[in-house]
């Protein structure tokens, strides 16, 4: 697993991020996974028999391992980092990597610390308060050919956290239709 975790994390860092509404979507399909402000975890939940998580890394990172933008959108803090993999019926799908201030964790009815296999946007989203916004959408192209990615803020009880995930070749964007 760690080779992947290696290649996302490459391929995520050489993405071209566009605000939202600049990116060009060529399909609604496209718009409906790239542009969705809601959980992208139950959207993946709709297009296979099984979700599933593999954790690829839950560590705490300082605040000088994260970018500009990245300190811009969160403040001068340690995260707690999750790198997932969510998978659909075994397949992979997207690669999650999600950047949580120590203070978002505090007070939440959830122990995201705790979030083991549980794809987070289940949690999240089940808050009353939780909503996205800083949506930015780009593409790179890799040896396994052109994968899109989005990266937003998440507010789960007014407290914040950095979501990105990179769509892997065999997730549901890249089928040509809508089902």
């Amino acid at each position: 697993m760690s080779d992947i975790n290696s290649w996302c994390a490459s391929a995520l860092k050489k993405v071209q991020w566009q605000e939202a509404d600049t990116f060009k979507c060529h399909s609604e399909w496209q718009q409906y996974w790239l542009l969705g402000l809601d959980s992208l975890s139950r959207r993946l939940e709709q297009h296979c028999q099984l979700l599933s998580v593999s954790v690829l890394d839950n560590t705490h990172v300082n605040p000088e391992t994260l970018t500009e933008v990245e300190l811009d959108l969160l403040g001068d803090e340690v995260c707690l980092r999750r790198k997932v993999i969510l998978k659909g019926d075994q397949n992979s799908w997207v690669y999650g990597r999600t950047l949580i201030p120590l203070s978002s964790l505090q007070d939440q009815p959830h122990d995201l610390t705790r979030q083991g296999q549980v794809p987070l946007g289940v949690t999240v989203f089940s808050a009353q308060s939780a909503h996205r916004d800083k949506l930015q959408v780009g593409k790179i192209e890799t040896e396994k050919g052109m994968l899109f990615a989005r990266r937003s803020r998440l507010w789960m009880n007014e407290k914040p956290m950095l979501v990105a995930e990179l769509f892997l070749p065999n997730a549901p964007i890249y089928s040509k239709e809508m089902n």
